[in-house]
């Protein structure tokens, strides 16, 4: 017949109270601490590659982000989100569709017509005839450099005069042609249109944008209406104006100390 022996072995942690005599005299080692595992703490990357969704979240997402969020089970329990990412994709399909220009394109006679008479009928095309040497094309070309960058989805081009114009006289230089739609919308003939020599950025602005919506940028969804041009440029010109008197003041100051 076979030895059986038996090991009984209790709760972690538990001592007899023999073992607790033993330890007060020495006998045993102490007691071991109880075994407790560590707390519980989310792993760093998977919070990361699930960020709270919100819509502020969403705004900083691309177009092929928002498509991979289609079937996203967090936005099947929220309604708003999902059609907020609708409207989102959207925008941002749209302002796909846009061109986008964002500077002065130099171009010469041969790319006139693919450049502006071809242009898309809801583009609007500034083009410059201008000459180097002369100086009011330069003023006038600083001036549309700006406007080109502050507003990108108004194509401006320039091209010079008699490239554009065979035997175009220089005293009507510059001179810049509104074109929209294959038709030429206005004609400013010299810079005395646009405030002459002292012309700026807003003069020149405010003088486009007083018979058509010239200067357009749709990239964030505001009102491309006529109005609510002027009322922009009107708003920046006097934003300058103020700016350049708080220094004209703060020098005066400096002189005085």
């Amino acid at each position: 017949m076979g030895d059986y022996h038996f090991v009984y072995k209790d709760v972690e942690g538990t001592s007899t109270q023999w073992d607790d005599i033993q330890r007060k005299l020495g006998n045993l080692p102490p007691k071991p601490a109880p075994f407790k595992p560590p707390a519980w703490t989310p792993d760093s990357s998977t919070t990361n590659s699930r960020p709270d969704k919100s819509k502020e979240w969403m705004d900083t997402q691309n177009e092929e982000e928002l498509e991979d969020l289609e079937d996203d089970p967090d936005l099947d329990d929220d309604r708003f989100l999902a059609e907020y990412r609708k409207k989102r994709l959207e925008e941002l399909k749209e302002v796909a569709r846009k061109p986008r220009f964002g500077s002065v394109l130099p171009i010469v006679g041969a790319d006139f017509v693919r450049e502006v008479s071809q242009a898309p009928p809801d583009v609007w095309v500034v083009v410059h005839l201008y000459k180097d040497g002369v100086p009011e094309c330069g003023i006038l070309g600083q001036c549309l450099d700006e406007l080109a960058t502050k507003y990108p989805a108004t194509k401006f081009v320039k091209i010079i005069s008699t490239d554009c114009i065979p035997n175009y006289p220089d005293c009507n230089l510059p001179t810049l042609l509104i074109y929209n739609n294959s038709n030429v919308k206005a004609t400013y003939v010299g810079l005395h249109h646009f405030g002459g020599r002292r012309c700026t950025p807003e003069g020149v602005a405010f003088t486009l944008c007083q018979t058509d919506p010239v200067l357009k940028d749709r990239e964030d969804g505001t009102d491309s209406s006529k109005e609510a041009l002027m009322k922009q440029v009107q708003n920046i010109f006097i934003r300058k104006v103020v700016a350049e008197h708080e220094q004209e003041e703060d020098g005066h100051s400096s002189d005085d100390d």
